[in-house]
């Protein structure tokens, strides 16, 4: 019984990550802000639209947005295994489909990589910007890139939509047997 007791207890110290994940995505979103002002502080040039303060701004702003994109995969980590390990979190007004709720790994897990690919996107769009094409097979490396991501984002789609239907003709069932 002690033994048992003490082995269930020592979940507890999955705290460590999860303060450690909340503070780390909050400091990813201060370097966010700070980059995304950074980017609009810039002088902007009338006489040159499309120059090199503009590709500047923009790859600031980028940039603030993949550290908000990276900050928000902490807080869904922090938030999913404190609900899968320590406790639910029961708020008065929750909203039954947040994206915060994980009731597995496996869904914990789906929703990471979702927010990554897409944080990876943000960071190759970044990275394009500072890109000089020299080489005809520079541009193919480029639209390979663009492809392989497309193709990813595509078959997070598909397995989205194929959970999503999973869950909702599983409630159908349920329903239904519930009526019988």
């Amino acid at each position: 019984m002690f033994f048992e007791v003490s082995l269930w207890n020592f979940r507890f110290f999955i705290l460590a990550p999860v303060i450690f994940s909340l503070l780390s995505a909050l400091r990813l979103i201060m370097i966010g802000t700070m980059d995304i002002w950074a980017g609009l502080t810039l002088a902007l040039d009338p006489k040159d639209p499309e120059g090199e303060i503009t590709i500047q701004t923009v790859a600031y702003i980028i940039g603030g947005v993949d550290y908000y994109l990276i900050g928000i995969v902490l807080f869904i980590f922090a938030f999913g295994i404190y609900e899968l390990f320590i406790s639910e979190i029961n708020i008065k007004y929750q909203d039954k489909s947040s994206i915060l709720q994980s009731h597995s790994l496996e869904e914990l897990k789906g929703k990471l990589v979702n927010v990554i690919v897409v944080a990876l996107i943000v960071s190759l769009f970044k990275q394009m910007l500072s890109i000089e094409i020299g080489k005809l097979s520079d541009v193919i490396y480029i639209a390979m890139a663009i492809l392989l991501i497309s193709i990813s984002q595509y078959l997070l789609h598909l397995s989205h939509t194929k959970s999503i239907k999973h869950k909702t003709s599983g409630d159908t069932n349920n329903h239904n047997s519930a009526e019988s």
